[in-house]
């Protein structure tokens, strides 16, 4: 189903029930009041991000990534995952391409020359890629949307399925408005014969100071005639998880947000604890951790994401898998993974969970 919208006509959003005209202004929302930082609490925030985060928050030698070519993605069997960086994941689905929220710029930021810079370089160019069946968009942030790359995908792919309002900065953008399809909260739409649904996410939008919450966000399912994947987009831990779960798992793969926490901004993204609880709540099978390992969006080391959600993995008896960015992954059995973190001279000292918990 789509909508007629854009972010500025705000008066044909009424359409869908996430946005109200009568709180805070014309805006979509969470079925709960968010807690956020006050005034003076952002500008500490602002002042140790710019000048004073710790250091590791980057890593000090390189990331090992495995390059792929056009011929191993096309040679891959069915029902194959690579991981991209941040949360850019590319499956192979009934013999089609299906990619999620694609970002390849150098920064995660609205200019080239400041904000958040890659750990990484991607696994492979967006003009090495094999046509596209279907982009998929969590939402319209910088680190999930990248302009550049949707412009260069724009030729190759023949479907850009995303929530409400974000289509419509597509369309702006230059794509054809018979490739977009826009999707509210529960709303579903077939692809190739995969069924992909818009599910619930606590989390919010905007790409300026002026249209914060102007379009939806989401989290994806996607069910195949053989498996079902959820896409977690970035979102902070709700009771929406375990209503997902009864209502469509269980999961065989969670790609659950797992990085750029912090208890300042606890409601828009999940601590590993919570990343592991929603990984249950949705019946999964086996996790795998995104939303890391790519951009330094936060206060925490850059791999602390990772050794936390594998040690609760390994404390709750979860099925987890830790690919290298470019790394092949059986969707139906995930390997584990290596700790590849720890594979250079990027991490000297893994850290502690409960030490982690307790800061």
């Amino acid at each position: 189903m789509n909508f007629d919208t854009s972010p500025s006509a705000n008066d044909n959003f009424v359409k869908t029930p996430q946005f109200s005209t009568k709180k805070h202004g014309a805006k979509f929302g969470n079925h709960k009041e968010m807690r956020e930082p006050s005034f003076l609490k952002n500008l500490s925030l602002a002042w140790l991000f710019l000048f004073n985060k710790p250091k590791n928050t980057v890593p000090e030698g390189s990331i090992p990534v495995f390059e792929l070519s056009r011929q191993q993605l096309l040679t891959a069997p069915d029902t194959t995952l690579f991981r991209l960086g941040h949360s850019t994941v590319l499956m192979k689905l009934q013999g089609e391409f299906f990619l999620t929220d694609p970002v390849f710029s150098e920064r995660a930021s609205p200019f080239q020359w400041m904000g958040p810079k890659r750990f990484h370089q991607p696994p492979i160019s967006i003009a090495e890629l094999p046509p596209i069946k279907a982009v998929i968009l969590s939402h319209d942030h910088y680190d999930h949307l990248d302009q550049a790359a949707v412009l260069a995908l724009a030729d190759k792919t023949e479907h850009f399925l995303t929530t409400t309002g974000v289509g419509d900065r597509l369309i702006a953008w230059g794509i054809a408005a018979n490739k977009v399809q826009q999707l509210d909260w529960w709303q579903e739409t077939s692809v190739h014969g995969i069924q992909f649904i818009a599910t619930p996410a606590q989390h919010f939008s905007g790409r300026k100071l002026s249209d914060r919450d102007k379009t939806l966000w989401a989290s994806w399912s996607i069910l195949t005639p053989e498996l079902k994947i959820f896409f977690s987009g970035d979102s902070g831990y709700f009771k929406g998880f375990k209503e997902i779960g009864e209502r469509l798992g269980p999961f065989d793969l969670t790609l659950m947000e797992t990085g750029a926490y912090n208890k300042l901004w606890p409601d828009v993204h999940m601590q590993p604890e919570e990343t592991l609880q929603a990984h249950l709540d949705l019946q999964g099978k086996y996790l795998l951790p995104i939303h890391n390992g790519t951009f330094d969006l936060s206060l925490h080391a850059w791999y602390e994401p990772f050794e936390r959600i594998v040690e609760l993995a390994q404390r709750h008896g979860v099925k987890i898998s830790t690919p290298q960015m470019g790394e092949a992954v059986d969707i139906a059995e995930p390997q584990a993974g290596k700790h590849w973190w720890r594979l250079s001279n990027t991490v000297r000292h893994p850290v502690s969970l409960d030490a982690a918990i307790a800061e």
